[in-house]
C-alpha cells in the first residue's frame, strides 16, 4: 500500500443510470465488475437493489423477480459465486429479522429459503448489527442487536454474542443452522462490528477476524476464531490500534484488512463511559492490519484533516467492496454531535487503488500493414488506461520539444470515468459473465521474422517447423482465436452461428521473444531506448506513429500518481515498411504504473506480398470439420494458391513445447477444406493457454506468401481422441 502521502483517492463524478438515494445500514458485495447494493435506510428502508457497474460506471436496477425480500438495513450479505444471501436486520423501527433469502444473480431471481434449525438449540433470533461471513461452503454468523420487547414500539435492546455456522448446498438452498461449540473466551457481545475471514496462502487454517463494535461504548478489540479448531483468542498486534468504533467497514485485500470509517470517540471522550454520557463523531480515518504480522498502519487518521476535499469526508453505516486491488466506497451517513441531533446522508462514490496494477499480457496483433500494426492486449482489471511502448533497431533521432508537433495524438490521457457511448446496460449477470447466445471469431495475432518461405507443392504432408519464441521469418504470421463474446473486435470479427466448441477466453500465443521487462526503463551500450506509443484507456491500439525522445531522454513516461507527459511538445516518427518493432505495455491506475508486459516482437508488411486470409470458420460435417476462410482484405496482385496446416503431435514438441511442427493439410485456389478425422487424430493439443487445436492459413501471390492467419481452435478441458465429436 502507498505510503500516506501517496494516497490517491478518485472521487467517481460521471455516470449513468438510476442512482440510488444516498442511505446507511446497506450492504454491498462485488461480483467480478458488478458492485451490487442492497438495503439500508433514509427517511424509510429501501427495498430496491441496485447495481453499479464499475467499467461502465452505470447504475442499473435489475428486474428482480420470486420472492422478493422486503427492504432491510444492518442485515448480513455475502456472495457465493453469483448467489448473494441476505439474512435479518431491521425491517422497521424496533422490528428485527431472522430469515433468509437467496438471490440468484444469474437470473436476478429470489427465494426465501428455511434452512433446518440446529440439532441443540434455538436458531438465530432476530437481530440486526451482526456480522454474516462466508468461507467455503459455509456462512459464520456473530452476534448483533436484538429487541427484548414483544413491541416494536418498546426497544429494549439486547446485545449479543451467539456464534452460528450456515451450511450452504452447492449452486442453491442452504443444509442448515449448527451451534459450534468453541474453545477459549468468546468476545464480549456487540453489534455494528466488522468480521472477515483470511486464510494464508499455503499454509494455515482460515481465520475469522472481529474488530470493533458497539456495546455500550464502542470498542476497539481485536479477536481471532481459528475455524478448524472453532479457538478463541486475541493477538497481541503492533502499530497503532485504530480508536474504538462501531458502522465502520473491513475489506480483505490480500494479506491486508483495510478499515474505514465509523463512529468514533469524539476528542477528549472517557471512551470508559457509558454512551448515554458522551459525544461521539463520525471519521474519515484509514488503516489497515497485515494479517501475517499483526501489524497495524495508519494511512489516515483521525486528525488529519481535508481542505480540498480530496478523500471521502467523514461517514458510517456506509459500504465499502474490493473489486481486484480496488476498494470502493458508497453513501453512508456523515457524523453529528450528539447536542445538534441532525444527520446527513452521503451521496458520493469513491475508490482507492491499494497497489500498482499487474503487469499485462503480451502485446498480440491483430493487423499488419506496411506501415502500422493494429495491436491488443488482454484487459487488467480496475485500471483507468495502458502505457504502451515500443523500440526498433532502426536508426531514430532524439528530438528536441517542438511547439509545432503534431497534437493529434493516439494515445491520451484517459478520464476514467468518462461513459462510453457503446456502454449497455446488463439485464442479467451472464451479460457480463461472457454467456452470450451469439457466437463470434475474433482475431489475436502475433508475428514472426524469417520464417522459411512455403513453397507452391501441393504435396499434402509437408511439414512446417515453427519456433514460438524465436524470430525466424521474412514475413508476418498470424494468430486467430476463437472466441465467444458479446463484444469483439469490430475490424476482424464477425457472427459464425456454426462454430463449435468455441469458448469464451483464448489467450494469444507469442511469436515472438518472451523477455521479462521491468518498470523502469534503463539504456545498457548498445541497447535500444523504449519509446511511448501513448497511454490508451482501452487495450487496443493503431500504431502507425511513435513519439521520439526528447536530447538527452532514456524514457518519456514518467507516470507516479498521474504525472503524464505532454505529447503534443512532442515529434512523432512513421512505422516504417519490411520493419521490426518490439512492444510492450503496463497498465496505470491511482497508484501509478505497474510492471511492464514481456516484450513482443512484429514486422510491418513488405509491398507487393498478399495480406493473411481473414475471417476463419470452423464448422463440423461427416468426414471431421470444414475448415473456411476469407481472401485477404488487400491483396496485393493475384491470389495464386492458398495453403492450410495443423500442428501435429512429434516427440520434439513433446522436448519444446514452444517448437510448433505443421503439416500441410490443403494447398489450391479453393478457400474452404475438409479436415478429416484421420489428420485430427494426428493434431497437437496446444495448452498455452486454454487447450487448442492450431492451424494456419496463407496466401501465396505472384512474389510468394504472405501472412499467415495462425487459428487456435478452442477445446473441453477433458481432452482425447474424440472430443471433436
Amino acid at each position: 500500500m502507498a505510503a500516506p502521502s501517496l494516497l490517491n483517492w478518485r472521487r467517481v463524478s460521471s455516470f449513468t443510470g438510476p442512482v440510488p438515494r444516498a442511505r446507511h445500514g446497506h450492504r454491498a458485495v462485488a461480483i467480478r465488475e458488478l458492485m451490487i447494493i442492497f438495503g439500508g435506510g433514509n427517511e424509510g428502508i429501501a427495498d430496491e437493489l441496485h447495481v453499479y457497474n464499475t467499467v461502465t460506471n452505470q447504475w442499473f436496477l435489475p428486474a428482480v423477480r420470486g420472492d422478493i425480500p422486503p427492504g432491510c438495513a444492518a442485515h448480513g450479505f455475502v456472495c457465493d459465486g453469483t448467489r448473494i444471501l441476505v439474512f435479518g436486520g431491521m425491517v422497521e423501527y424496533g422490528r428485527y429479522s431472522n430469515e433468509l433469502y437467496e438471490l440468484q444473480a444469474s437470473r436476478w431471481l429470489w427465494k426465501k429459503v428455511k434452512p433446518h434449525a440446529p440439532s441443540s438449540g434455538l436458531p438465530p433470533c432476530p437481530r440486526l448489527g451482526h456480522s454474516f461471513s462466508l468461507y467455503g461452503n459455509k456462512c459464520y454468523l456473530f452476534g448483533g442487536l436484538a429487541n427484548e420487547s414483544e413491541d416494536s414500539n418498546n426497544n429494549v435492546p439486547r446485545y449479543l454474542n451467539d456464534f452460528y455456522e450456515l451450511e450452504l448446498q452447492h449452486g442453491s438452498g442452504v443444509v442448515g443452522w449448527s451451534i459450534p461449540v468453541t474453545k477459549g473466551i468468546v468476545p464480549s457481545p456487540r453489534e455494528s462490528h466488522t468480521a472477515v475471514i483470511y486464510c494464508k496462502k499455503d499454509s494455515g487454517s482460515p481465520k475469522m477476524y472481529v474488530f470493533g463494535g458497539m456495546c455500550g461504548a464502542r470498542l476497539d478489540d481485536l479477536w481471532q476464531l481459528d475455524l478448524e479448531t472453532m479457538s478463541w483468542s486475541k493477538p497481541e498486534t503492533k502499530g497503532t490500534v485504530p480508536l474504538p468504533r462501531s458502522l465502520h467497514t473491513a475489506s480483505v485485500i490480500g494479506n491486508k484488512m483495510y478499515i474505514f470509517g465509523g463512529w468514533v470517540p469524539h476528542k477528549g471522550e472517557n471512551i470508559e463511559a457509558s454512551s448515554h454520557d458522551c459525544e461521539w463523531k463520525c471519521t474519515s480515518s484509514f488503516s489497515y492490519l497485515n494479517l501475517d504480522t499483526a501489524e497495524w498502519t495508519t494511512l489516515v487518521s483521525d486528525s488529519q484533516e481535508d481542505k480540498k476535499n480530496s478523500r471521502p469526508r467523514p461517514r458510517a453505516g456506509h459500504c465499502a467492496v474490493a473489486i481486484g486491488t480496488r476498494l470502493y466506497f458508497w453513501s453512508g451517513r456523515d457524523g453529528y454531535r450528539k447536542a445538534l441531533n441532525s444527520q446527513v446522508c452521503c451521496k458520493d462514490l469513491w475508490y482507492l487503488d491499494t497497489e500498482k496494477p499487474p503487469a499485462p499480457s503480451q502485446v498480440q496483433l491483430i493487423k499488419a500493414t506496411t506501415n502500422s500494426f493494429h495491436v491488443k492486449w488482454d484487459e487488467v482489471p480496475t485500471v483507468e488506461g495502458y502505457l504502451l511502448q515500443l523500440n526498433t533497431d532502426l536508426p531514430y533521432q532524439a528530438a528536441s520539444s517542438d511547439s509545432s508537433a503534431a497534437t493529434n495524438m493516439q494515445g491520451v490521457r484517459m478520464d476514467p470515468h468518462k461513459q462510453d457511448s457503446n456502454s449497455i446496460i446488463p439485464n442479467s449477470i451472464n451479460d457480463i459473465m461472457n454467456s452470450a447466445k451469439t457466437e463470434h471469431t475474433a482475431m489475436k495475432v502475433t508475428s514472426v521474422k524469417n520464417k522459411p518461405d512455403l513453397k507452391s507443392s501441393t504435396d499434402s504432408n509437408a511439414v512446417l517447423h515453427s519456433p514460438l519464441a524465436t524470430n525466424a521469418s521474412n514475413h508476418n504470421s498470424c494468430m486467430v482465436d476463437m472466441l465467444r463474446k458479446n463484444e469483439v473486435d469490430e475490424t476482424c470479427a464477425l457472427p459464425a452461428t456454426k462454430i463449435s466448441r468455441v469458448e469464451t477466453h483464448a489467450a494469444a500465443m507469442p511469436f515472438s521473444k518472451e523477455t521479462s521487462s521491468n518498470p523502469v526503463t534503463t539504456t545498457k551500450a548498445g541497447e535500444r531506448q523504449w519509446c511511448d506509443v501513448g497511454i490508451f484507456k482501452n487495450n487496443t491500439a493503431l500504431v502507425s506513429q511513435f513519439y521520439l525522445l526528447p536530447k538527452g531522454k532514456q524514457s518519456i513516461s514518467k507516470i507516479g500518481n498521474a504525472d503524464v507527459p505532454d505529447y503534443s511538445l512532442l515529434k512523432k516518427q512513421d512505422l516504417v515498411p519490411g520493419t521490426g518493432y518490439r512492444f510492450r505495455v503496463a497498465a496505470i491506475n491511482g497508484c501509478g504504473i505497474g510492471p511492464f508486459s514481456k516484450i513482443s516482437e512484429f514486422k510491418t508488411c513488405i509491398p507487393g506480398f498478399p495480406g493473411a486470409p481473414s475471417a476463419v470458420r470452423i464448422s463440423k460435417n461427416v468426414e471431421g470439420i470444414h475448415l473456411s476462410w476469407e481472401p485477404p482484405t488487400s491483396p496485393s496482385g493475384n491470389i495464386l494458391e492458398y495453403s492450410a496446416y495443423l500442428a501435429i503431435r512429434t516427440a520434439q514438441i513433446q522436448d519444446n513445447p514452444s517448437q510448433l511442427v505443421f503439416m500441410r493439410i490443403y494447398c489450391g485456389l479453393k478457400t474452404s477444406c475438409i479436415v478429416t478425422t484421420g489428420q485430427l487424430a494426428n493434431a497437437h493439443i496446444d495448452y498455452t493457454s486454454r487447450p487448442a487445436i492450431v492451424f494456419r492459413i496463407s496466401a501465396k501471390n505472384e512474389k510468394g506468401y504472405g501472412p499467415a492467419t495462425q487459428v487456435r481452435w478452442l477445446q473441453d478441458q477433458e481432452v482425447n481422441m474424440n472430443f471433436w465429436f
